[in-house]
């Protein structure tokens, strides 16, 4: 780091937190963690993307419209590859079953149907393995409307839980052992074109929530009929740990992600994912790019992307372009969207990857 090393950094950090308090409540709406040092750039990647990405970035007052216009904006670029697939799997991001903020909105859901309906005449399938009871969120969030409303589109709502089918895929436990996870077989399916619906987040773990956390801690299963195991808790190691599982895991499932369309229509800031306050952005972000989405979506946010330890690892070793530079955004403007979201209170805990490790870590989030 120029001018600072990284034991440094965080001797300013914490002397930061000391003076600004929990979420640098003195430095009003903008957020303590902004004030920060940072990594003056992208580190060097293992393997290196010479493509450029495109991205679709829309501004609106109806959040139906704005995700419907998104991939509309990069149709020339999802047709080419929905041509090949024998169904659609729709996986949002059902993190509560009673939190709206937190979840995909069903207008999101029919946004993507409404894109689909003249190009794609189904199956579809919404899959989803929630934190909590999945049916029980396709209740509350009104998911469960879809199949009558939509009836041309054969839409199935499917509990990838429930369904318990899946590919095991290792990881690094805690104390840097091999581990194991079962991942949901139908994210991997070369039969399926996976479009991910997620939401603009703040995290308690890796700063933000967006398309690449909503697939990779979507796809572990846990116990649905009474057993009492969790693969989703093997991902809260430290936040290297996490960071890199989130990496390892983007890689398995990368090849068989389609599209993605970040909501921001009613972005969550603070606390997130679960437990934040809304901003009203009204913003849609979509690409076949899931890593390049992400970074046009932290930039809308104001968040440094630098401090996005996933995001960086996965354009590192080749699962998307992470450099904005070469990123082609069809729509508005960064600069004329940007909003700072207000990060969540462990921000300080989030960004210790950046500095040297000194222990094993302790779980956060």
């Amino acid at each position: 780091m120029s001018g600072l090393s990284r034991r440094n950094f965080f001797h300013l950090a914490a002397g930061a937190a000391a003076v600004a308090g929990p979420l640098g409540r003195s430095l009003g709406p903008i957020a303590f963690a902004q004030q920060l040092p940072a990594p003056p750039g992208l580190p060097e990647p293992v393997i290196p993307i010479a493509r450029r990405s495109t991205v679709a970035l829309v501004k609106g007052e109806s959040r139906r419209k704005n995700i419907a216009e998104a991939l509309h904006r990069i149709d020339d670029q999802i047709a080419q590859l929905l041509a090949r697939k024998k169904y659609v799997v729709i996986k949002p991001n059902c993190v509560s079953s009673f939190n709206q903020l937190a979840c995909t909105n069903v207008d999101a859901i029919n946004g993507i149907l409404d894109y689909l309906e003249p190009r794609f005449k189904g199956p579809v399938v919404i899959a989803e393995s929630s934190a909590g009871d999945t049916m029980q969120a396709y209740e509350d969030l009104k998911y469960v409307r879809l199949p009558a409303e939509r009836r041309s589109q054969r839409i199935q709502l499917v509990d990838l839980n429930r369904e318990a089918k899946f590919e095991p895929v290792p990881l690094l436990s805690q104390d840097l052992r091999v581990d194991r996870v079962r991942l949901a077989a139908r994210l991997l399916d070369p039969d399926a074109f996976v479009i991910c619906s997620a939401i603009f987040k703040t995290h308690n773990v890796c700063v933000a929530t967006l398309s690449v956390k909503n697939m990779v801690l979507g796809a572990p299963l846990h116990g649905a009929r009474g057993e009492r195991w969790n693969d989703k808790r093997k991902y809260h190691t430290g936040v290297r740990g996490t960071n890199f599982n989130m990496m390892v895991t983007a890689e398995k499932l990368a090849p068989s992600w389609g599209a993605t369309v970040i909501d921001g229509f009613e972005g969550m800031e603070g606390n997130g994912p679960g437990s934040g306050t809304p901003v009203p952005s009204r913003l849609a972000v979509a690409s076949t790019d899931y890593i390049a989405a992400d970074r046009v979506a932290v930039e809308c946010m104001g968040i440094n992307p630098l401090w996005i330890a996933h995001l960086q690892w996965c354009w590192q070793v080749g699962i998307g372009q992470y450099d904005v530079a070469k990123i082609d955004i069809r729509g508005e403007k960064i600069a004329d969207v940007r909003r700072s979201y207000r990060l969540h209170q462990d921000i300080e805990r989030e960004l210790r990857w950046i500095g040297p490790l000194e222990d094993i870590e302790k779980p956060l989030g």
